[in-house]
């Protein structure tokens, strides 16, 4: 690993996102700059959308939430949220969340970063591809090994199950972390394959933590069926006290409110226990201020009234944007069933297109932001000298239809006149 030429410290990598936004304003891009779009952005349209709730646009602070709040948030909130997962997911069974179980965190990274703080000397497996952000929250930690689980194209970026038995037992993996459905792939695992899952983790002894952020956004369901389809291991746990199931989720990106920087993890008690103590040392506690007026976001019929409404609005920018991008000679290997991205294979693209850096750097010069595939290889350490994903790219249909047609346009215009090598 490079060393920093300050004493004692070292060169600390940025994740993909944040590396291309960076290059991307050196460039020219701003927020606000009508002439750019961002088809690399890791959120959702934050505005209104239509027949979606009112968007909170003021909120009051109370003089106490000006202080400090808990270090796993208030516990209003937290029962608040244990509520919405038992009427969502686990109505009739005997077994019930309450607010011991849930942690509030701020937002997802830090979230992960408590669980992370608190794993203890094991063998952990993470899939290939996967969120950018996990490689350097997998090196960080030298309590516990991370070890890579390669999921194929020829598979549809799917681990089947006998497949993932054989990793943890034979590399005697404790933890298994996954981002479902999946950034970057927008693949997803429910119904009776998250059932055995989950059957796998409670059997073999081996904790699964699942980074829910992109659950409502699911493309597999009936449109406009109420209650919506959202998925979640939760509905498949036990005993939510014995059960090694750890779900993390938050206001990013379900919710739609990026900005607000509120998460949480959902699991066994002890487990929240040990990530309070974590976040006691790590981040001191979630924003306090934003906890009360997040209560009235997470009522049931708001929830689903919410992703009512996303699936539908999303539902479209997913199907445009794969058509936009066959018609350019992109290839899909896999659509995505869920979150709002699309794993482009731009080998058959002419050089230098072919590759996913050049295509983001090209794609600069006509004002438009990919992110390279090269990012979603979780490597931590740099353990691996070959890079996988080199042809791929991740675009997002992230924004709203206006951006994303003009992302699309900017694509279309470099493919149709490729830059010389």
């Amino acid at each position: 690993m490079s060393e920093s030429t300050i004493p004692g410290f070292r060169r600390v990598p940025r994740t993909g996102v944040i590396y291309v936004m960076n290059r991307a304003r050196r460039r020219g891009y701003a927020y606000t700059d009508p002439a750019w779009a961002n088809l690399g952005q890791g959120m959702p349209e934050a505005g209104p959308l239509p027949d979606a709730p009112p968007r909170v646009e003021t909120i009051t602070i109370d003089v106490p939430r000006q202080e400090y709040g808990p270090v796993a948030g208030e516990i209003a909130l937290r029962q608040k949220i244990a509520d919405l997962y038992n009427r969502l997911f686990r109505q009739r069974k005997s077994s019930q969340y309450t607010w011991e179980n849930v942690s509030i965190a701020g937002g997802g990274r830090v979230a992960l970063t408590r669980l992370a703080a608190a794993l203890g000397n094991i063998n952990m497996g993470h899939f290939l591809p996967d969120y950018t952000a996990y490689e350097e929250l997998l090196s960080v930690f030298k309590a516990f090994i991370p070890i890579p689980i390669l999921l194929d194209q020829e598979e549809g970026y799917q681990a089947p199950l006998a497949t993932l038995k054989r990793e943890i037992l034979g590399r005697g993996l404790k933890a298994l972390l996954v981002s479902n459905p999946c950034n970057p792939t927008g693949q997803l695992v429910e119904g009776e394959r998250l059932r055995r899952w989950v059957q796998m983790a409670r059997d073999l002894h081996c904790s699964l933590i699942l980074d829910e952020f992109y659950s409502h956004y699911i493309y597999t369901g009936m449109l406009n069926a109420h209650p919506p389809k959202i998925v979640s291991a939760a509905a498949y746990v036990e005993d939510v006290d014995k059960d090694p199931v750890i779900l993390v989720d938050g206001l990013t990106k379900n919710w739609r409110y990026p900005g607000w920087r509120l998460g949480w993890t959902l699991g066994p008690k002890e487990v929240i226990n040990a990530i309070a103590s974590a976040g006691s040392f790590l981040d001191g506690g979630p924003n306090h201020p934003f906890q009360a007026p997040a209560m009235e976001l997470l009522d049931p019929e708001y929830v689903y009234q919410e992703t009512e409404a996303i699936q539908r609005h999303f539902t479209k920018k997913r199907a445009y944007t794969l058509e936009r991008l066959r018609d350019m000679g992109i290839m899909v290997e896999a659509e995505p069933a869920g979150a709002f991205y699309v794993w482009a294979n731009l080998a058959q693209l002419p050089p230098p297109l072919n590759d996913g850096l050049s295509f983001f750097a090209a794609g600069l010069e006509e004002n438009v932001i990919t992110v390279p595939g090269v990012f979603f290889d979780v490597n931590p350490e740099r353990r691996r000298e070959v890079a996988r994903y080199g042809n791929y790219s991740r675009i997002s249909f992230g924004p709203s239809m206006e951006k994303l047609e003009q992302g699309l346009d900017a694509l279309a215009r470099l493919i149709a006149n490729p830059p010389k090598e």
